[in-house]
C-alpha cells in the first residue's frame, strides 16, 4: 500500500487564517506565524516576527520540510488606502514596507513561493490578481500575486456585476458587492463579512477586515500542483 503525504505551505503574516484555509482546502497541510496573538487561527501556529521565523527554518534546515511559501507582507506604504486622494487626508505618512526584506528570504529558501498584496502600488510582480467575481463571492477584494520560482496562467478577470454597496466620495449606491473594511458608511456587517468572504471561523472584525477569502488560495494551491505536476494525498 502506498502511502502519499499531503505538501506542506509555511503561512507567513497569516492573519486569522483566510489564506491557509485556502491552501488548506487545495490539499496542503498549513503552519501559520505572525507577530500577534491568533487563538482564531485554524492550523498551527506559531507567534513570533514571520521573518525572523522564516530565517530561523533556513539556518536550521527545517525549511525543508515545506513545499510552498505564502507571505502576506505587510506594506502600507504601498496600499490603496494611503495613495492617491487618501494621501491628502493624511495617510499617506511613513509606513512599512517589508515587501523587498521578504522576498529576499523567499529567494533564500529556494522554494517555490507566493506573495499577496492589496491592490495599490506595492513593489511586487502581478503575475495574478484574483477578485471575488472570479468566484461568486459577495466581495470584491482585488489582490495580487507575485509567484515566484513557478507560474501559472492568468484567470480571465470578469466584468463586475455592479457597485459595491455603501457611501464612496460621498454618494451611496447599492449593489452586489459588500465593503468588508472599516465601519459607517454602509460597510459590511461582522456576518454580511463572514458570509461574503467564506470566513466561519473568526468573528473579529479586524481578523476579517484583513483576511483574504479562501477561495483565492484555494485556487493558487490548486494551480501549484497542477503545474508541479505532483500527487498527493
Amino acid at each position: 500500500m502506498t502511502t502519499t503525504v499531503r505538501p506542506r505551505v509555511l503561512d507567513l503574516f497569516c492573519c486569522s487564517g483566510g489564506a491557509g484555509r485556502g491552501y488548506d482546502l487545495a490539499g496542503f497541510e498549513v503552519d501559520g506565524c505572525d507577530i500577534a496573538d491568533r487563538p482564531n487561527y485554524p492550523f498551527a501556529y506559531h507567534r513570533g516576527d514571520a521573518l525572523e521565523y522564516l530565517a530561523h527554518l533556513i539556518t536550521t534546515g527545517d525549511i525543508e520540510r515545506y513545499t510552498l511559501v505564502h507571505a502576506s507582507p505587510p506594506c502600507q506604504a504601498g496600499c490603496t488606502v494611503t495613495v492617491g486622494t487618501n494621501a491628502s487626508k493624511g495617510w499617506g505618512g511613513t509606513h512599512v514596507d517589508l515587501v523587498a526584506p521578504t522576498r529576499d528570504l523567499l529567494d533564500a529558501t529556494r522554494l517555490p513561493y507566493v506573495i499577496e498584496q492589496p491592490n495599490g502600488r506595492a513593489a511586487i510582480r502581478k503575475d495574478l490578481t484574483l477578485c471575488g467575481e472570479m468566484f461568486g463571492l459577495g466581495v470584491l477584494r482585488h489582490r495580487n500575486f507575485e509567484l515566484g520560482r513557478w507560474a501559472t496562467a492568468k484567470p480571465t478577470h470578469p466584468r463586475h456585476r455592479g457597485y459595491v454597496r455603501g457611501h464612496r466620495h460621498g454618494v451611496r449606491r447599492e449593489g452586489p458587492y459588500v465593503a468588508a473594511y472599516g465601519k459607517g458608511g454602509g460597510k459590511a456587517t461582522v456576518p454580511e463579512m463572514q458570509h461574503a468572504m467564506g470566513i466561519t471561523w473568526t468573528d473579529v472584525r479586524e481578523e476579517l477586515t484583513e483576511a483574504i477569502p479562501p477561495a483565492f488560495t484555494r485556487w493558487i494551491g490548486t494551480a501549484f500542483r497542477a503545474a508541479r505536476q505532483e500527487v498527493f494525498a
